[in-house]
């Protein structure tokens, strides 16, 4: 099996964090950590650039550790520092990481202080209450470790989308092509588009005799046949996902997806509702009596019951069934309607490609502007900017908008907001920028009171427009941090501040739910990638996706504006 460009990835991952348990070199971590951002988005395979014997440090910040380390995942499998890391941590330790909120930092602290290197350990000292002692370690965050341990949520078996959904899409791809096929789609939460997923499902409307079953189960990357069936087959990668195959007569194909994709809750009510119609609707079609009267289009169902047909994201019954039957849905935000990217980094600070660089790969995907944010000073770990070099910056980009037609540069920065709610730059600087990202990247375990103040307090300066990432999650790694979400909303929207929707696959911030609260409160979405190379600025689909099962429609998002209006919004 070639090895992908995202197990080459997650294998730096799991190396810069147990290397981090070893209270390593932070530049060295995060030396690793960038190469795994790069390889994820990277365009090209490495295993066929590596068979290829191409130069892999002609690729930037791929310097020759890392080539050289590249060339022994593809060649071996792995890295021989990590199986000596391997061997030498605590198996336990490792399995702590997937417990949220417990990273690399906070594990070592209680292998160090109090000796935990068990799951067990590590359950003792919560009972006992020992870890109130270690610093750092608050009500809340004990609370989290708590249900974490409670829950078995170090056993999660969900996968980020962005990890599984190229994975769907090529096995799909694949099955089409399949002799007697007729139609094949990914179902499920993938389709749903959930920030997370357990499992790949697929639906395919085939002819008689197709030997698509047999392809499914024989196929190179399935591990083990978890079950097998005419018509129904699950089988587990080896990668570890779980592929769910069901085969039904094209006359069923719709009324199949519309079941397989769910949600459950979202059937449920649509079936209960049709049965007080006299209808019936499952997988095999839509019946009135004993007569079938629909099923081949997944529109069948919404048409007959009077509907407007609900797009797959909006399927989670929180309210779309009785907006269809108004026909009153909002009309979702497409991929086309995004103007411009307002979150990314540049080699000034933590990125991976020029000023230049960017602005030409955010031209060809059809961009009208973009705005530079690199970090600032406070940020010393991803070389944060202080003013003089901010100002540099600025210059920079005025020099190169010069030469640019029908294109914009804006000037911006991602500025910390810093413990006391102060921004990380002089008002003198902030002033000359043309929009100002706030973020917070440190002080997570503030109470609630404190944080909520602290981000208040940001927004309140007058230069204040974008709150970038506002809960500060990162999907299965770190909890948001405590804030009160209403009362930032509240703000945003007396203040005239946007919120940041960000499509970084690990972040999704603000999740589904808080954008369709920020909708409903009229406070507008920045919908941007937080690119750290040109290949991340596809990121955006994701953010795309998100805001879809948020609600947002394109009046919703503020780079959906040509630049003049977008302008003009800024002013508070």
């Amino acid at each position: 099996m070639q090895t992908s460009n995202r197990d080459i990835a997650e294998t730096f991952i799991k190396l810069a964090d147990l290397l981090e348990l070893e209270d390593e070199n932070p530049f060295r971590i995060r030396a690793y950590r960038n190469a795994a951002r790069i390889i994820r988005s990277y365009p090209k395979n490495f295993h066929e650039m590596v068979e290829a014997g191409e130069d892999l440090t002609q690729i930037h910040s791929i310097g020759d550790t890392l080539a050289k380390k590249i060339r022994e995942i593809v060649q071996t499998g792995k890295i021989s520092l990590l199986r000596r890391l391997e061997k030498e941590i605590p198996h336990d330790l490792e399995i702590m990481l997937k417990i949220p909120s417990l990273g690399p930092k906070r594990v070592r602290r209680l292998h160090e202080i109090l000796h935990i290197n068990t799951l067990h350990d590590l359950e003792t000292a919560l009972k006992k209450g020992e870890i109130e002692s270690v610093k750092g370690f608050g009500p809340k965050l004990i609370q989290i470790i708590t249900e974490g341990l409670k829950q078995k949520r170090y056993e999660t078996h969900r996968h980020h989308l962005y990890d599984v959904l190229p994975i769907a899409q090529a096995l799909a791809e694949e099955f089409r092509k399949i002799e007697r096929v007729d139609r094949l789609e990914i179902a499920g939460s993938i389709r749903r588009r959930r920030d997370t997923v357990k499992d790949i499902d697929m639906v395919a409307a085939c002819f008689s005799g197709s030997p698509l079953m047999e392809h499914f189960v024989s196929h190179q990357d399935v591990k083990r046949v978890v079950m097998e069936g005419p018509t129904r087959s699950s089988v587990i990668l080896k990668n570890g996902l779980q592929v769910d195959l069901r085969i039904v007569p094209p006359n069923d194909f719709g009324a199949a997806m519309h079941h397989f994709t769910g949600s459950r809750a979202h059937n449920i009510t649509l079936r209960k509702m049709a049965v007080k119609k006299g209808i019936k609707i499952n997988e095999y079609g839509i019946f009135r009596s004993d007569k079938r009267i629909g099923g081949e289009k997944e529109s069948d169902i919404y048409e007959i019951m009077k509907m407007q047909y609900i797009e797959p994201e909006l399927r989670e019954n929180r309210g779309e069934v009785a907006l269809a039957l108004q026909h009153s849905l909002p009309r979702l935000i497409e991929r086309g309607d995004i103007r411009g990217d307002l979150h990314m980094h540049t080699t000034c600070s933590d990125g991976n490609a020029t000023l230049e660089e960017m602005a030409e790969a955010a031209r060809v995907l059809g961009y009208e502007y973009i705005a530079v944010t690199d970090h600032t000073k406070h940020l010393t770990i991803a070389h944060g900017q202080d003013e003089e070099r901010v100002l540099q910056q600025m210059e920079m980009i005025d020099r190169l908008n010069a030469t640019l037609k029908d294109f914009t540069i804006l000037k911006s920065a991602e500025v910390d907001i810093l413990a006391d709610g102060t921004l990380d730059l002089s008002q003198s600087v902030l002033e000359k920028l043309d929009l100002v990202v706030g973020a917070v990247h440190y002080k997570f375990n503030l109470s609630k009171k404190e944080q909520t103040r602290r981000i208040l307090k940001a927004m309140e300066n007058p230069c204040f427009n974008i709150l970038s990432h506002p809960t500060g999650r990162l999907i299965g790694l770190r909890e948001p941090y405590e804030i009160d979400m209403d009362a930032i909303i509240k703000a945003a929207k007396e203040l005239g501040c946007i919120l940041e929707l960000n499509a970084q696959p690990d972040r999704l911030d603000l999740d589904d739910i808080y954008c369709k609260a920020a909708k409903e409160a009229g406070v507008r979405i920045a919908l941007s990638s937080d690119a750290h190379s040109v290949n991340d600025l596809h990121y955006i689909s994701y953010g795309i996706s998100q805001a879809r099962r948020g609600w947002l429609e394109k009046e919703d998002v503020v780079n959906t504006l040509p630049l003049t209006q977008f302008r003009k919004l800024l002013r508070r």
